[in-house]
This record gives structure tokens, C-alpha cells and sequence, in this order.
């Protein structure tokens, strides 16, 4: 029996492409762009993340400004910090480090970012915004899903599309880029009635659940672009997604790695965001 397998969605190489045209959109109009990283306590996987974000500013040209803020922070500390950043003309995006520690109300925190440099697109005005499609942010985990799908050559536009996970980060903005490509969108939950019956109707399936191995071969229809956007660790140290890689490769046309595929992107947009930041606050 003959098995095909699915086309590996290169996450590292679409993303390294990305970085490349910022840094030279970046160089080409000589732009001194600013980007602000908070970091509160000493979270293993928060610091790893704060460091490829500070290397991909210095690849792209873009000045990182790292605060690195005490575990017992308190929220008055942090909101006086954001005022100063909100106001400082050298800083064009800024980037609170999520999860924060439990005495910090993270909604309280984004809300207090301005706008206009939200680069992460968390603000309640820049969520708004996706809704009615008059957006300059995009959520960057999202939008590096909608690249990698792009770079497949698959259109969006007319497929049957199903969003695993509706979470304010991924699961609801992935569906509205979904649907402003006029894709026809299904988002699915834990009250889901028949998930898998509902997934194999998907030409383009996303898994974002937080669910190790959750997505088998029998929730995918033959040929789907699955993006996977899960990233676990088991109980052997090893990393994993969402979708049960070695069983679905065998079924989907085009699958993303973990790790190696929806990761690398979400920074890749970052820096395109803090490029927007930047023109929104010049007018260029």
C-alpha cells in the first residue's frame, strides 16, 4: 500500500523569510524603531521566549529595551512603568511577558498599554478592530498561522475551515482572519457535540486546544492543511502539539511541525507589528 504523506509546513523557513523582509524594510528606509519587553519574576519558559524576541529585534535592526521586573511587582509598580513607555517617543511597540504573577491582573495590564503600541494586538480597541476587519495589529500567532497557510498556495477563500480552541489569543482571532479570506469558518469547543465527525469536514483544520496528541487521523479529511499550534510537554521532556503528528502526516497534504512550525512564526509578526507600530506613530 502506497502512503502519502503530508507536505511538512516549514515553519522555521517561512518565518526566516519574514524576519528578512522586515530587516530590510527596516534598513531600506533607514527606520529607528523601538521595542519595550517587560518581564516580570523569573518564569523558565517566559525568559527563553523574551530572549528570541530580544534576538530577532537585533537580527530585524530593532532596539530591544529589556525590563526585567521582580517577581513581587505590584501592579501600581508595573502600571507606572507602562505610563513612562507609553509616553517615551524612542519606544514604538510594547510587550508585557504573559503568564504574570498571580497579585497582577493581566487584563488590567494590557488595557493600560496604549493602543497604538500594542504590538501583541491584546488590547480590548485593537480585538475590536479584527472583528470589523479596519485593523493595523494583528494577533501574531494567528497571523503567522494565516502565513503558513498562505505559503502552502492553498486559498482560504470558499474552504471549509475549523478552529479547534476558542481561546482570546488564538482560537477567536484565528477565526475572523479565517473569515475576512472568505473562508467558512467553524469554531469547535469543549461543548462541541460530534468534534470529530465536525473536523473531518475541514479542508483547513487549526488545533489550538493545549491538548498533547489530541487531533488523530480519524478527526482529519484526506489531503487538509492542518496547522497545529499546540505546544505540550510530556511526561519523557519531549515537546509535542496538538495533533498527533505521525498518524495525521499520513492522511493531511500539508502539516506543521512541533516544534519548528507555528513558534517560530509568532515572532516573525512581532517584528512586522513593531514595523507597523512605528508607521501608525510617524505617519508613514
Amino acid at each position: 500500500m502506497i502512503i502519502n504523506m503530508a507536505k511538512i509546513i516549514d515553519g522555521k523557513a517561512v518565518s526566516a523569510a519574514v524576519k528578512e523582509q522586515v530587516k530590510d524594510e527596516i534598513a531600506r528606509e533607514r527606520l529607528d524603531i523601538g521595542l519595550a519587553v517587560v518581564i516580570v519574576g523569573d518564569d523558565p519558559a517566559s525568559r527563553v521566549y523574551v530572549n528570541n524576541k530580544k534576538k530577532a529585534c537585533e537580527f530585524c535592526g530593532i532596539k530591544s529595551y529589556e525590563y526585567a521586573l521582580p517577581e513581587d511587582t505590584t501592579e501600581a509598580e508595573l502600571l507606572e512603568l507602562i505610563d513612562t513607555l507609553n509616553g517615551d517617543a524612542k519606544v514604538n511597540g510594547i510587550l508585557v511577558q504573559l503568564p504574570l504573577p498571580k497579585q497582577l491582573d493581566e487584563k488590567t495590564i494590557i488595557e493600560h498599554i496604549s493602543p497604538m503600541k500594542d504590538v501583541d494586538a491584546f488590547h480590548e480597541s485593537n480585538v475590536g478592530r479584527i472583528m470589523i476587519g479596519n485593523y493595523a495589529f494583528l494577533p501574531c500567532t494567528p497571523a503567522g498561522c494565516m502565513e503558513l497557510i498562505r505559503s502552502t498556495g492553498v486559498e482560504v477563500s470558499g474552504k471549509e475551515c475549523v478552529v479547534i480552541g476558542r481561546s482570546n489569543i488564538v482560537g477567536k482571532p484565528m477565526a475572523m482572519l479565517l473569515l475576512h479570506e472568505n473562508g467558512t469558518v467553524t469554531v469547535c469547543h469543549s461543548k462541541t457535540k460530534n468534534l470529530a465527525e465536525v473536523c473531518s469536514r475541514a479542508d483547513i483544520l487549526i488545533a489550538a486546544v493545549g491538548r498533547a496528541n489530541f487531533v488523530t487521523a480519524d478527526m482529519v479529511k484526506e489531503g487538509a492543511v492542518v496547522i497545529d499550534v499546540g505546544i505540550n510537554r510530556l511526561e519523557n521532556g519531549k515537546l509535542c502539539g496538538d495533533v498527533k503528528f505521525d498518524e495525521v502526516s499520513e492522511k493531511a497534504g500539508y502539516i506543521t511541525p512541533v516544534p519548528g512550525g507555528v513558534g517560530p512564526m509568532t515572532i516573525a509578526m512581532l517584528m512586522k507589528n513593531t514595523v507597523m507600530a512605528k508607521r501608525i506613530q510617524s505617519g508613514i
